[in-house]
C-alpha cells in the first residue's frame, strides 16, 4: 500500500471490492449478511479515509492505488 493510503478495514475492503462489482448496497448488505444501514456507514467511513465523494471516484481511486 501506498504511504498516502489510508489503513483500511478488512469489512471495508471487503465493501470498496462489491461497489467494484458495481453491487447496490441492498446487492451488498445480502451479500455480507448485514443491514443496508451498515453497508451506508461502512461507505461513509470509505469516502471520509480516501477523500472522495462519490462511488464512482472510490472505485476509480482504488483502482489507481491498487486497492481492489
Amino acid at each position: 500500500m501506498r504511504d498516502d493510503t489510508p489503513e483500511l478495514t478488512e469489512r471495508e475492503r471487503e465493501v470498496l471490492h462489491l461497489l467494484a462489482e458495481g453491487l447496490s448496497n441492498a446487492q451488498i448488505a445480502e451479500r455480507l449478511i448485514v443491514s443496508t444501514a451498515t453497508v451506508k456507514y461502512h461507505i461513509g467511513s470509505l469516502f471520509s479515509k480516501l477523500g472522495v465523494a462519490t462511488r464512482a471516484e472510490a472505485i476509480a481511486l482504488a483502482y489507481r492505488r491498487k486497492l481492489v
